[in-house]
């Protein structure tokens, strides 16, 4: 059984539908890169699947709750899906530690003194031990999109949806950026990264997923997508990048 189940999904906006008909299986254990054209929907996709956008219908099951139901308890279910930002979304107010500890404290009742070693733990693992009691305008980009990236892993998800994790950094930050996201893939972490990427997508997914036309247009291996697309769109689409 699928850790997340899409079927039918479809979000519509006053001037636009994002997504028209979109289906899909994640598996425990999947990297998965969403690439496609810019507007068609992927962003929009990941948002709906933690509830941050609600879909104008179709469902989505997570670990077997259809968390579409009225009834479901959505910050229930968001605490098994961390979310990483193309904007960072980091306190500005609260010092990198505090950004990373409060939210374990205050909704998962972590004892402050054990989410405090587990905060510098973490952020040693990305390089970030010595900017914990800095404000996030002291960092660079590629450091408060790490910080970013140990606030969700802090929240224990078993997934990690990251949204765009390089569209707002200068090229030299993003090598950094990614090799923290590799190193998660690499020890097992389920993970949906909407990417432009396409180097990085290549190397670090099982599973490419390309949208088009409000939909998952065509999927399969990076080796599949990216030497021997099915479909023409997906031909010119990895062609142009």
């Amino acid at each position: 059984m699928s850790f997340i189940h899409i079927e039918h999904l479809r979000k519509e906006f006053p001037e636009v539908t994002p997504l028209k008909d979109v289906c899909a299986d994640i598996n425990k254990g999947d990297v998965i890169s969403v690439i496609g054209p810019s507007g068609t929907g992927k962003s929009t996709l990941l948002r709906c699947l933690n509830q941050l956008v609600e879909p104008t219908s179709g469902t989505v099951t997570v670990d077997g709750q259809v968390i579409t139901d009225p009834g479901c308890d959505i910050c229930q279910v968001r605490r098994k899906m961390g979310m990483v930002f193309q904007d960072f979304h980091l306190f500005f107010n609260r010092t990198v530690l505090e950004n990373v500890t409060s939210a374990p404290v205050d909704l998962l009742k972590m004892p402050k003194k054990e989410a405090v070693r587990e905060g510098m733990r973490l952020l040693e693992r990305v390089g970030l031990a010595d900017k914990a009691d800095c404000f996030p305008e002291e960092l660079s980009g590629g450091q408060k999109q790490r910080a970013a990236i140990v606030r969700a892993l802090m929240m224990k998800p078993e997934i990690l949806l990251v949204d765009e994790p390089t569209s707002a950094l200068d090229p030299s930050m993003k090598t950094e950026v990614l090799s923290v996201i590799k190193s998660l893939a690499d020890e097992g972490m389920t993970m949906m990264i909407v990417t432009h990427e396409m180097s990085f997508a290549r190397e670090v997914s099982n599973r490419i997923f390309y949208m088009d036309e409000g939909l998952i247009y065509e999927e399969g291996s990076p080796e599949q997508i990216f030497d021997h697309p099915r479909k023409e769109k997906t031909r010119r689409f990895i062609r142009a990048n």
